[in-house]
């Protein structure tokens, strides 16, 4: 009788331990925080000025998927490069019209952007 009992005891806390366990693990650990290191994103270069969080990748360039892996970094580096506001948009619509005609060749249709780089380079402080 008291082995049932302290079997049933000994299963019961494993449960509860199990349990509790998992919003532990769930948590993110210390570390660069989630998103600022996205899968495929490179490091930036020395042009980058402190751009350490900002980020031209998959998720944010038109034509991402659409460029080799050297286009993608020689974007990249371009963009870390820019010192206005009226320089990053120039760069922007030539890229962006650069990729539209890519697509259309291909046949596929170029997703719009979720948001403006240069918007958000220049509310950080990046360009003027």
């Amino acid at each position: 009788m008291k082995t049932a009992s302290t079997f049933k005891f000994l299963t019961l806390a494993t449960v509860l331990g199990a349990a509790l366990s998992v919003t532990v693990l769930a948590q993110p650990g210390p570390g660069a925080g989630a998103g600022l290191m996205m899968q495929g994103a490179s490091q930036p270069g020395p042009g980058a000025r402190g751009m350490r969080n900002m980020r031209f990748d998959k998720g944010n360039t038109p034509g991402w998927a659409l460029m080799t892996a050297e286009e993608r970094s020689a974007f990249q580096a371009k963009m870390h490069a820019v010192k206005t506001y009226d320089e990053c948009k120039l760069l922007q619509i030539e890229h962006h019209a650069a990729m539209e005609a890519r697509a259309k060749e291909k046949g596929v249709t170029l997703p719009t952007p979720r948001q403006n780089g240069c918007d958000n380079m220049k509310a950080r402080g990046f360009i003027k």
